[in-house]
C-alpha cells in the first residue's frame, strides 16, 4: 500500500478491505465502485465515508460505529492533511472530497462536513485555544475563534471555520456543541430556540459575526 508508511495500520485497512464484498455500490450513493480499483496501471481507488461525529470508516462498511472506525492517530493525521475538494473529474457528485497518497486515490464524502471538532485543547507552548478534530488529537487542530461559532437556525447544529481546501466550514461535534451551548447568549425578546447573538468565554462576551451563514 503507498498510503501509509506504518505496516501495521497499512495491513488493518487492507483486512478491512478484505471483509468488503468486491462490487458494492455505495450506501446512500448511486455511484458504483469496487475498493482498491485500478483504472488505470499503477493506480488505485478507495472510498471512504465521515460521519457526523467525526470519525472516519471505508464506506462499504456496513456497520459503522466506533468499533469499526479507523482510530489509528497517523493514519488519520496522513489522511486528513491531504484531503482536499474533490476536482478529479472522478465521482465528484458522490464523493465530494478527496485524499491523494502518490497514486492512490480516496474518494470521500460525509454525513455533513468532512471536518468535525471533538473537543478543545491547547498548544503546549503559547496556550492559545484550539479545536481538534477527526481523531488527530494535537495533530490535526484550527485556533478556536469563539466569535466565529454559528449555529444553525434550522438544524440547530454548531459549525466553526477550517481550512478552505474542505470547504471553509467544520461542523462541531454534538457533544461538544452542548458543551458550548451554555455559552451563547441570546436577545432578550427571543427564546433559546432563536439565533444565538453573543457568546461568553473566559470571561469575555463576543459579539458572533455569523461569517459562515452564507457558506
Amino acid at each position: 500500500m503507498l498510503f501509509l508508511r506504518s505496516a501495521a495500520v497499512c495491513s488493518w485497512r487492507v483486512a478491512a478491505v478484505r471483509c468488503l464484498c468486491s462490487g458494492h455500490t455505495a450506501s446512500r450513493s448511486t455511484a458504483a465502485y469496487i475498493q482498491g480499483q485500478s483504472p488505470e496501471p499503477r493506480i488505485r481507488e478507495y472510498f471512504y465515508y465521515i460521519d457526523h461525529q467525526g470519525q472516519l470508516f471505508l464506506d462499504d462498511t456496513k456497520v459503522k460505529n466506533f468499533v469499526t472506525c479507523f482510530k489509528d492517530k497517523k493514519f488519520l493525521v496522513f489522511f486528513f492533511n491531504r484531503l482536499r475538494l474533490n476536482q478529479s473529474g472522478r465521482y465528484q457528485k458522490d464523493f465530494p472530497f478527496l485524499s491523494l497518497c502518490g497514486r492512490e486515490r480516496n474518494f470521500v464524502r460525509c454525513d455533513d462536513r468532512p471536518v468535525v471538532f471533538t473537543h478543545l485543547t491547547h498548544d503546549a507552548d503559547s496556550g492559545a485555544e484550539l479545536l481538534s478534530y477527526c481523531g488527530g488529537a494535537d495533530k490535526l487542530t484550527v485556533q478556536f475563534r469563539p466569535e466565529a461559532l454559528y449555529m444553525h437556525p434550522g438544524s440547530g447544529r454548531v459549525y466553526h471555520p477550517c481550512s478552505g481546501m474542505t470547504g471553509s466550514v467544520g461542523l462541531v461535534r454534538s457533544a461538544l456543541a452542548i458543551e458550548l451551548s451554555s455559552h451563547f447568549v441570546y436577545t432578550t425578546d427571543e427564546s433559546q430556540s432563536g439565533q444565538p447573538t453573543h457568546f461568553i468565554w473566559n470571561g469575555k462576551q463576543h459579539e458572533l459575526t455569523n461569517e459562515l451563514a452564507d457558506i
